[in-house]
C-alpha cells in the first residue's frame, strides 16, 4: 500500500507560479510512473503531467513550456512547477503512483485557483 499526499496549492493570480508537491509512503517509490492529474469543476478528471520511473516526462498539450514536473526518489517526492498560470488551470490537481493496475494509488487532491 502506498500513500500519497499533495501540498501546494492555493490561489494564484494569472501568470503566477506554484509549486506542487506530492509526497509519496513506501519504499518502492522509485518503481511507480507518477503523475499529476486535475479536475475542473463540471469536467473530467485530465492528465497533467506524467514521470516514469527512469524519469522520462510527459505533458499534456495544454502545459507543455508551462509546467515541469520532477521527482526526487531519495525524498519519495514529485513535483509539479506551473508558470505562466491561466484561469483554466484552476482545478483540483491529484497526485498519481502506478506501478500496475493492482498499485495505483490516488492523492485527495489540492485546489488550485488562478485569478484573472
Amino acid at each position: 500500500q502506498v500513500q500519497v499526499v499533495e501540498s501546494g496549492g492555493g490561489l494564484v493570480q494569472a501568470g503566477g507560479s506554484l509549486r506542487l508537491s506530492c509526497a509519496a509512503s513506501g519504499s518502492t517509490f522509485s518503481l511507480y510512473a507518477m503523475g499529476w492529474y486535475r479536475q475542473a469543476p463540471g469536467k473530467q478528471r485530465e492528465l497533467v503531467a506524467r514521470i516514469s520511473s527512469s524519469g522520462s516526462p510527459y505533458y499534456a498539450d495544454s502545459v507543455k513550456g508551462r509546467f515541469t514536473i520532477s521527482r526526487d526518489n531519495a525524498k519519495n517526492t514529485v513535483f509539479l512547477q506551473m508558470n505562466s498560470l491561466k484561469p483554466e488551470d484552476t482545478a483540483v490537481y491529484y497526485c498519481n503512483a502506478y506501478r500496475t493496475p493492482y498499485a495505483d494509488y490516488w492523492g485527495q487532491g489540492t485546489q488550485v485557483t488562478v485569478s484573472s
